[in-house]
């Protein structure tokens, strides 16, 4: 599949969230080859990574998407400036049911889903986060050029 087809039918998927205070910045890698891996469950990260992105802007900022390939990896940035994850949250984002939104608005499930099916490509899912600059990074292996 085309990695940047994926990340731009979520951004569709999730235009309603997308208000107008919300800024979208790309950096495509444009010579990424087609990887083989399950479309609909990578967009199922895409979607989680940016909607919670959105969540977290409270509908102002920039939602980065980056792409780029490393050795055999094709790389995938989900950021956004909004406020930070806070450093005593970070260790437990991928559990089951973990969540820090507010009752009824989150399962706690999104990241824990997104966290398995990265896994399940061989792949491994990261965060990085302070005030202003929160990325996931995600990195699946199989890509040639």
């Amino acid at each position: 599949v085309d990695i940047h087809e994926g990340l731009e039918n979520t951004l569709v998927i999730l235009k309603h969230k997308l208000k107008q205070g919300i800024t979208i910045h790309r950096d495509y890698d444009r010579a990424l080859p087609r990887v083989e891996v399950y479309a609909s469950e990578l967009n199922q990260v895409w979607t989680n990574l940016m909607d919670n992105a959105i969540d977290a802007m409270q509908g102002h900022g920039v939602l980065r998407l980056r792409t780029n390939q490393r050795d055999d990896q094709i790389v995938v940035e989900i950021g956004d400036d909004g406020p930070g994850i806070p450093a005593a949250v970070l260790p437990n984002l991928f559990e089951p049911f973990y969540t820090t939104k507010d009752p009824g608005k989150g399962t706690g499930l999104g990241l824990y889903v997104s966290y398995s099916i990265i896994q399940k490509h061989r792949g491994k899912i990261t965060v990085q986060s302070q005030p202003g600059d929160t990325r996931f990074s995600v990195s699946i292996p199989g890509a040639k050029r």
